[in-house]
């Protein structure tokens, strides 16, 4: 979970001042938002989610020591893979998560005969993606959602419309079950270089290879 801090700040001779800091780790947050304090210079200090949600210092860690032994800080990255000539597709995706103070990477892939293009199979591979998080008990919090798919990426985050009947049931499928899961999806495209881990594993699911494993990190 990111957050931003908020404060005012006021010098020994009574000049008072707004500050608003760059996002970044929870954690991190709260041992530089005690720091501030320790100066005494400063005041109504709050810190704001991705959500525009304001958190006490108080609020803020009991929420953190909730969710301590449950899967946190969740950044999901998917990738598909279409075959024109077989009519098959390949999905994968990877799953970074913090849980009792360890990091994870979860790897998942399936290969399907059902869907009619790439961009369905980038709405699958996310979608297979959300089935594991649910199984790994991930609920009401936000994650970030990593893709090389414009399409997919632009029209789950509104940037784009989506005209085409298929891929409007998976925009459907998708929000319905992010919802279901009190999810809160921060989307990012990036190039598909960046995404290498997950368009392997959609390449191996098209090739009959399997894969689905959980490692420390």
């Amino acid at each position: 979970m990111n957050v931003r801090i908020d404060f005012t700040y006021r010098t020994p001779k009574g000049l008072e001042t707004l500050f608003q800091s760059d996002e970044m780790n929870a954690d991190k947050a709260i041992k530089m938002a005690e720091d501030l304090e320790r100066t005494g210079r400063v005041k109504n200090l709050s810190f704001i989610d991705s959500q525009d949600s304001t958190w006490s210092v108080k609020e803020l860690k009991e929420f953190l020591k909730g969710i301590e032994t449950e899967p946190h800080n969740i950044k999901v990255y998917f990738d598909g893979g279409y075959e024109l000539e077989s009519r098959r597709s390949g999905l994968g995706c990877v799953i970074y998560y913090d849980q009792s103070g360890k990091s994870f990477r979860l790897r998942k892939n399936a290969s399907v005969d059902e869907l009619q293009s790439n961009n369905e199979a980038e709405y699958a591979a996310l979608h297979l993606a959300l089935k594991e998080l649910e199984n790994l008990g991930v609920h009401h919090l936000p994650i970030r959602i990593v893709g090389d798919s414009q399409v997919v990426i632009n029209q789950l985050n509104g940037e784009w419309a989506c005209f085409e009947e298929e891929l409007t049931r998976w925009a459907d499928r998708i929000d319905q079950k992010l919802n279901r899961l009190g999810l809160q999806p921060e989307y990012e495209l990036l190039s598909r270089k960046k995404n290498q881990e997950a368009d392997k594993l959609a390449t191996q699911a098209l090739n009959g290879v399997e894969i689905s494993s959980t490692i420390e990190l």
